[in-house]
């Protein structure tokens, strides 16, 4: 079965904590503190492996924790580390923070291995306190604790082109003709039930992935049949191929099913019908050659002024397909070659590392002044650099992820107005 959504927890180690013990050995009545280190934490680790191509492992496993460290013992002896958690996913799977909906990270491109959590630093033990005045500590570090998160994950395969249309026009079996996949084909409608890739060769040009998506029918982008389920794997693609039936061979108009797909294309992702598109006018071995009407002649009178080549072909024949593979193959040549890779939006090691203390906003009338105060708002402020340009934009990110901007938004503060944190004045600014 081909599973490309999975939702799974996954938790870091936590830290081994750090020994109290002092030295017992004879002739030796008043030995130091000898309490050993913790070991730290596993983290938890994603890795693209590239045999795997569906997320079929999560179904059954949705939990995944990393080892913790062994705590510290006595005659200075640290814990052992916790072995890493690495998790295998294919190429392609997109991972988002399950709350928010956020994309924590793509694994596509160069992101082939990616530090999800990082485990909990092991404690010190107590040999680390003495001091002169302290010479027999009696306490040591506790371990820092595991962190935990919600995951959602989605598989969008990586293809240069895109096979879109209604069902049963002929996608699989175009794809069988042109490559080395071997989809199940039939005539009835939703044969196709999972997405196919194959390979295109060209003599004397550049070969090409092509998935086969399958059918998608009007409503799809808001959830309506099944084509709806794998609309997110043409995202990555670069060039669209639109298969209509040309010859009606079931009673539906081609012009009319290609700007309903387009429709949808757009209504579930505006950037899909900015896409290159070239439509394949498919059944040609149907239409009789004496027809009045000749309806691929209809269609190139309404596309092409667009810009939107037309291909009169025959799945089943071969007719009229190596003249459109070579037109989409020099289409690819002219787009960027930079794969589509989604951007970070969740950022885990900041925004777990302060939990989830509270936090107040209140406006000051005396000073007139924004007041932001917290436990979660002195950690930050005392754990990053503001006066670098990297440590002030990863502490704004965290005052509008945690809401603080939200909350002074809401209390009607303007541009220019002052906010005071702990001894700290900053003039707000959208």
């Amino acid at each position: 079965m081909f599973i490309d959504r999975a939702k799974i927890s996954v938790k870091s180690g936590r830290g081994g904590d750090g020994h109290v013990s002092f030295r017992r050995e004879k002739y030796v009545p008043n030995g130091g503190p000898d309490g050993g280190d913790g070991g730290h934490g596993g983290s938890v680790i994603l890795e693209v492996d590239e045999g795997l191509n569906t997320l079929t492992d999560f179904r059954h496993s949705r939990h995944y924790k990393a080892e913790d460290g062994v705590n510290g013992d006595k005659r200075n002896r640290s814990g052992k580390n916790g072995a890493d958690l690495i998790i295998n996913v294919p190429e392609g799977t997109v991972v988002k923070e399950i709350s928010s909906d956020k994309i924590i990270i793509d694994m596509s491109g160069e992101n082939r291995r990616y530090t999800l959590l990082t485990g909990g630093r092991g404690g010190k033990g107590n040999q680390h306190y003495a001091t002169s005045t302290m010479q027999a500590p009696k306490y040591a570090q506790p371990g820092q604790p595991a962190r935990e998160l919600e995951l959602f994950m989605e598989l969008k395969v990586i293809a240069d082109v895109g096979l879109v249309g209604f069902p049963n026009v002929g996608k699989s079996t175009f794809l069988t003709k042109v490559s080395n996949a071997r989809p199940k084909v039939a005539n009835y409608h939703f044969t196709t039930l999972n997405p196919h890739l194959g390979v295109v060769d060209l003599n004397d040009a550049n070969g090409f992935v092509i998935a086969d998506i399958p059918g998608i029918i009007e409503g799809a982008s808001d959830g309506i049949g099944l084509g709806y389920e794998f609309l997110r794997h043409i995202e990555r693609t670069k060039v669209l191929i639109h298969v209509i039936d040309a010859a009606g061979s079931e009673g539906r108009d081609p012009l009319d099913d290609i700007n309903k797909i387009n429709h949808e294309l757009a209504a579930y992702n505006p950037q899909l019908s900015k896409r290159p598109q070239v439509i394949a006018a498919n059944k040609m071995d149907l239409i009789y050659e004496g027809s009045k009407v000749n309806p691929v002649e209809q269609i190139r009178a309404h596309f092409e002024p667009q810009g939107v080549k037309v291909f009169a072909i025959s799945a089943v024949s071969g007719k009229g397909i190596k003249d459109l593979l070579y037109y989409v193959q020099n289409l690819l040549d002219q787009t960027e070659d930079k794969p589509t890779v989604f951007a970070p939006e969740f950022f885990p090691e900041e925004m777990l590392i302060f939990g989830k203390d509270p936090y107040t906003v209140v406006y000051d009338e005396a000073a007139a002044e924004y007041v932001v105060e917290g436990p979660r708002i002195e950690k930050m402020l005392g754990y990053t650099n503001l006066e670098s340009e990297k440590g002030f934009a990863f502490f704004q990110r965290f005052m509008k992820e945690v809401g603080v901007l939200e909350k002074l938004e809401e209390l009607g503060i303007a541009e220019g107005e002052t906010v005071r944190m702990y001894g700290l004045k900053f003039d707000y600014y959208k």
